[in-house]
């Protein structure tokens, strides 16, 4: 796992602004450092070693000088590839997983990208064509960023390694904060928060040159090819395609450890793995200690776990540092104990495995349609997905223009049209409460209709209006969100985080299956909770989803966290982007306890903290030293 920086130009003096951008990503790889300048192109590289200790130092070049790559990642079947790159004459320097891209990329060009597993963001520079070529992974485990500015074009891992070019303009994007204040993250299709700088989709990759930059597309899921099996033969499929993916995740020269939660993902993937250790995080609350319940798992399954518990105050002194490594405002509260726990694990191991993925590869989440404890309820609505499309959908529009009944979202969400109530796994603000408390100048910006439309039109065809959620959030919340979180905030404390529930062999696997044993009157993800209960405690496996509990309502209401809301919400740049006045009532109404407004006073918090980080403050916020209590 590394940090990738560079840029194309014809300008003078490049390798001191490319030692600048590689220092702004150095916790991504403490190890070493390699740099390749040319009259052309500058090519950084931060490393975290983690395979070839000795010898998978960066860039690496071809045989004949001609071509040299920077990669950040995994590829986990290198070995094989690497047999039949030798087969076909190409001739290796080291062992690294790095070289065999590169000479996969001379030997099948842009088809190398077909036959690559793993996690990856690289970029490989070719001399004689002065051409550079990039890519990024299938899911977008990785991240990538682009900008053209000035005659230049950079690209790097994170954006803030863009900072230090003199030719990089730093303003804000006006147009983001709107649909951030919905989704609570940065959703747009390409721009971030930053104007002129673009995300590389995940799937695809570019090609830029002389000619300019052109972006293709290499892969997308694919739910149109539905198989017939069993029940009980899809989870036996799905339990030896996990075990196979844990297995391929842990190819490694230093030890792999586990996060482990309370939930059935990570809890999967501990009890296949059997890590020499796991790491868990909780919070100082009396309701619910998420740390507390996952050691509960590991005395059943015997295994070592590392706990700590947080507090409100460790988390706001933090917040500010957690924004900054995400680059872009997130404010998924998981961001604080995914922080607090990739630091913990970081102090014993290099690399841990997670278990994000899964809720997208097999409908995990409540809001495709789990709504309700009733099982005559679910059964019912299970038997209305079996009308007609047409009166499925007619039945369904009805149902949601009614009063409000036992059932009637479940009901509701089973037969009405996804576009209709689906945009992602959150909506903090709805459009309309989002115009009223923004000043004029943040009026213009895509619309939510505007920005998922894209992704609803190229699912159309598809039949169940599970998957077509599936495909949004594989494109929306799991790149933007759950993905950025998981690489950012582990790459902060130098830790490399694995996902192996998110797996281009698993997908192939999963978007064959009928939505029917996914989500149905037994469960969310049915069939996946049934193979994870092979190896799992049998209550554990249908353990209802959590997210990494935040107690944020309580620290709202008084101490730490309502005087540092305060402060921001009252702060002289805030009243650009807010009415002032309006935000500073739904703290107070939120204290006194007139409605749940935790979520939309952290989404506000979270923006005003990121943008004080990155256009009031000079510096960046500097990390302090954790005093964790430990949970023996």
């Amino acid at each position: 796992m590394c940090g990738i920086v560079g840029f194309v130009n014809t300008k003078k003096g490049k390798e001191p602004i490319i030692q600048e951008m590689m220092e702004r990503i150095i916790h991504r790889g403490p190890s070493s450092a390699g740099q390749f300048v040319d009259d052309h192109v500058a090519l950084g590289f931060r490393r975290l070693s983690i395979i070839d200790l000795a010898g998978g130092s960066q860039p690496i070049f071809n045989e004949d000088g001609s071509k040299v790559i920077i990669f950040n990642g995994e590829i986990y079947n290198f070995q094989s590839l690497r047999k039949d790159l030798i087969a076909a004459g190409h001739i290796f320097s080291t062992h690294a997983d790095t070289e065999v891209v590169l000479h996969g990329y001379e030997e099948w060009g842009t088809e190398v990208l077909q036959k690559l597993r793993g996690m990856f963001a690289f970029a490989i520079w070719d001399h004689e064509k002065k051409e550079l070529f990039g890519a990024r992974d299938h899911f977008g485990i990785k991240p990538y960023y682009f900008a053209q500015m000035n005659d230049t074009f950079m690209f790097g891992s994170e954006i803030k390694s863009f900072l230090p070019h003199p030719d990089f303009d730093k303003v804000l994007n006006k147009a983001a904060l709107k649909p951030y204040l919905t989704f609570q993250y940065s959703p747009l299709n390409g721009e971030t928060f930053f104007k002129g700088v673009h995300r590389l989709q995940e799937g695809h990759y570019f090609i830029y040159n002389r000619h300019g930059l052109s972006i293709q597309e290499y892969w997308d899921v694919d739910f149109t090819k539905k198989q017939s099996f069993s029940r009980e033969e899809w989870v036996e499929k799905i339990d030896q395609a996990v075990q196979s993916s844990i297995d391929v995740h842990t190819i490694s020269d230093v030890e792999v450890g586990s996060f482990l939660s309370s939930g059935v993902d990570s809890s999967y993937v501990a009890s296949v793995l059997r890590p020499a250790r796991t790491f868990s995080i909780g919070f100082d609350d009396k309701t619910y200690n998420e740390a507390i319940e996952a050691r509960k798992l590991t005395e059943q399954l015997n295994l070592t776990n590392t706990a700590a518990v947080i507090n409100g105050e460790m988390s706001f002194d933090a917040f500010p540092l957690i924004q900054y490594h995400l680059d872009e405002p997130d404010a998924n509260p998981s961001c604080v104990p995914l922080y607090f726990l990739a630091n913990l694990a970081a102090q014993q191991v290099r690399v841990v495995q997670s278990g994000e993925g899964a809720d997208e590869l097999f409908a995990g989440y409540a809001a495709y349609g789990f709504h309700t404890n009733s099982k005559a309820v679910r059964v019912f609505a299970q038997g209305l997905k079996k009308l007609p499309r047409a009166l499925r959908f007619s039945l369904g529009r009805q149902i949601g223009k009614m009063k409000n009944f036992h059932g009637r979202i479940h009901l509701y969400e089973a037969t009405a049209p996804a576009r209709d109530f689906f945009i992602g796994q959150a909506e903090i603000f709805e459009e309309a409460a989002v115009a009223a408390i923004l000043t004029a100048a943040y009026q213009e910006a895509p619309t939510v209709a505007d920005i998922v439309a894209p992704f609803y039109d190229k699912a159309d065809g598809l039949q169940d209006e599970v998957n077509k959620m599936q495909y949004l959030d594989v494109h929306q919340w799991m790149p933007k969100d759950i993905l950025l979180k998981a690489d950012k905030l582990s790459m902060a404390s130098s830790l490399e985080l694995r996902v192996p529930l998110l797996d281009v062999e698993l997908m192939n696997l999963a978007q064959t299956i009928p939505a029917k044993y996914l989500i149905n009157q037994n469960n969310t993800k049915d069939v996946f909770r049934q193979a994870a209960n092979r190896h799992l405690p049998n209550e554990w496996a249908n353990r209802e989803k959590l997210g990494f509990p935040v107690p944020i309502k309580a620290w709202l209401k008084e101490g730490t966290g309502y005087a540092a809301v305060k402060t921001l919400f009252k702060s002289d740049f805030a009243a650009e982007f807010f009415d002032q006045t309006a935000i500073l009532q739904l703290l107070e109404d939120h204290r006194n306890g007139q409605g749940e407004l935790q979520r939309k006073i952290w989404t506000v918090f979270t923006f005003l903290t990121w943008y004080k980080v990155f256009f009031i403050d000079q510096e960046m916020p500097q990390p302090q030293q954790i005093d964790y209590e430990t949970i023996t």
